[in-house]
C-alpha cells in the first residue's frame, strides 16, 4: 500500500508585505512630490500610495467614487486572486459592470492606506537612508492618511468625489474625508464605524499590540530582512486570533462550531476544537499576506481616531459635513455597536436615521452582506 506524502508547508516570510520586484498585479502608484506633514509632529518624506481603479473618469470628472478599506484590507476591492494579489477582491460583488458600483458608470478608486503593506509607504518600505523603516516609522493618524489620499485625488484630476464609502477603519477615513474636505465629498456612506474610538475598542487593540510587541522576533519592529520563519508571526497570529473573535458574533461561532473537536483531534490530549482550528487558519493566512509593523501602525491610527479632536468636539465636527450621508451598522456587531452609528446619523445633517444590516456574522457583516450594502449604495447614489 503506497503512502501519499504531503509536501511541507513553506515557512512564511518575515513579512507578508508586497515588495519591489513582486508582481504589481492591478496596482498603480501615486508619489507625493513633497514631504507629508504629520499631525503628531514631523513629516514623512517620499510618500507613495498604491491604488487600483475601475471604469473611466468622465469628461466632467463627476463620476469618481472612493472606496476605503479596513485594517487588513488593501486596494484589491474587486477581481480574482493572482500574481500580486494573494486573495480575491474583498468587495468583489459590489464593484463591476452591472453591480452597485457599476464600472460602466462610475470611476472607482481604492488606495492602499498610508502605513499599509501592499504597495503604499509603511514600515516595510525603504526609507531615505536606504534601510527599511521598521520601528522608526512615524506615528500616523487618520488625518495624515486622508491628506495623502487627497494628493492622489489631485493627481487623478478628481476635484470632488461623487461618493466616499468605507467600513470600520475605512469608515473612519471616509468620515475624515467629509469633515476635512466637505467641498470634495459629494455623498458619504459609513458602515460599521464610529466618530471616535471607544475605550473598549482601544483596549482590544492594545492587547493585540502587546501580543505583537512581545514576540521575541519583533526586534523593536526591525525584522523585515530576517529569514523566512523568523518574523513576529506568533505575535501577529495571536493578534489576528483575538481580533477575529471580536469581528464575529457569539451565536455564529456557536452555531458553526459548538464544542466539536477538529476532525479526529482530541482536545483532552493536545488536540483542538473546531473553533480553535478556525482561528489558527485565519492567523496563518494573515501572517503570509500582511506585515506586523503595518498592523501596529494602523491599529495605533485607529486608536487615535476622534473626528472631534481640535474641532470643538464630535458634534461640531460632524456639523461641517454638508454631503448627503447614509450611516449603517450591523445588528450583531459587538465591536462597533449600533449605538455608535446612531450617534453618527444623529450628528450628520445629511443623514436621517441609522440603517441596520441584518447579519449573524458580527462586525464582518459589512463585508459579507454584499446585497444589503449594494442596496444602501443604490439608495444613496441613484
Amino acid at each position: 500500500m503506497s503512502t501519499v506524502l504531503t509536501p511541507p508547508v513553506p515557512l512564511p516570510p518575515a513579512s507578508g508585505a508586497w515588495r519591489e520586484g513582486d508582481p504589481p498585479g492591478r496596482r498603480q502608484w501615486y508619489r507625493r512630490t513633497a514631504p507629508l506633514p504629520l499631525e503628531a509632529g514631523g513629516e514623512l518624506p517620499d510618500v507613495r500610495l498604491a491604488f487600483e481603479s475601475w471604469g473611466r473618469l468622465a469628461p466632467d470628472r463627476s463620476n469618481a467614487v472612493l472606496v476605503l478599506h479596513a485594517l487588513t484590507g488593501d486596494s484589491h476591492v474587486a477581481g480574482p486572486a493572482g500574481p500580486g494579489h494573494p486573495t480575491a477582491g474583498w468587495w468583489d460583488g459590489l464593484v463591476g459592470p452591472g453591480r452597485a458600483l457599476d464600472t460602466d458608470r462610475w470611476f472607482v478608486v481604492a488606495p492602499n492606506v498610508l502605513g499599509g503593506c501592499q504597495g503604499s509607504t509603511g514600515p516595510s518600505s525603504v526609507s531615505p537612508d536606504g534601510r527599511r523603516w521598521g520601528g522608526a516609522f512615524p506615528f500616523l493618524t487618520q488625518r495624515d492618511q486622508v491628506a495623502a489620499e487627497a494628493g492622489l485625488a489631485e493627481m487623478l484630476g478628481v476635484d470632488r468625489w461623487a461618493l466616499v464609502i468605507g467600513g470600520s477603519m475605512g469608515g473612519m477615513r471616509a468620515l475624515e474625508w467629509a469633515v476635512s474636505h466637505p467641498e470634495r465629498t459629494g455623498a458619504l456612506l459609513l458602515l460599521a464605524t464610529t466618530a471616535a474610538a471607544s475605550a473598549e475598542q482601544i483596549a482590544w487593540a492594545s492587547v493585540q499590540l502587546h501580543a505583537i510587541r512581545s514576540d521575541p522576533y519583533w526586534r523593536g519592529g526591525d525584522y523585515h530582512d530576517a529569514a523566512a520563519g523568523l518574523g513576529p508571526h506568533a505575535g501577529l497570529g495571536l493578534a489576528r486570533r483575538l481580533a477575529h473573535v471580536t469581528y464575529r458574533s457569539e451565536p455564529e461561532l456557536q452555531a458553526r462550531f459548538g464544542r466539536a473537536p477538529q476532525d479526529a483531534e482530541d482536545p483532552w490530549r493536545g488536540g483542538r476544537y473546531q473553533v480553535e482550528s478556525y482561528l489558527d487558519h485565519h492567523a496563518d493566512k494573515l501572517v503570509r499576506r500582511f506585515d506586523a509593523g503595518s498592523y501596529v501602525t494602523l491599529a495605533q491610527s485607529m486608536n487615535s481616531h476622534d473626528v472631534g479632536r481640535g474641532r470643538g468636539g464630535v458634534r461640531a465636527a460632524l456639523s461641517r459635513v454638508s454631503a448627503p450621508a447614509l450611516v449603517a451598522g450591523v445588528d450583531s456587531d459587538r465591536l462597533y455597536p449600533l449605538s455608535q452609528q446612531a450617534e453618527l446619523a444623529a450628528g450628520l445633517r445629511g443623514a436621517d436615521r441609522v440603517r441596520v444590516v441584518e447579519s449573524p456574522y458580527g462586525h464582518d457583516g459589512f463585508l459579507i452582506e454584499v446585497e444589503q450594502v449594494a442596496a444602501l449604495v443604490a439608495e444613496l447614489v441613484r
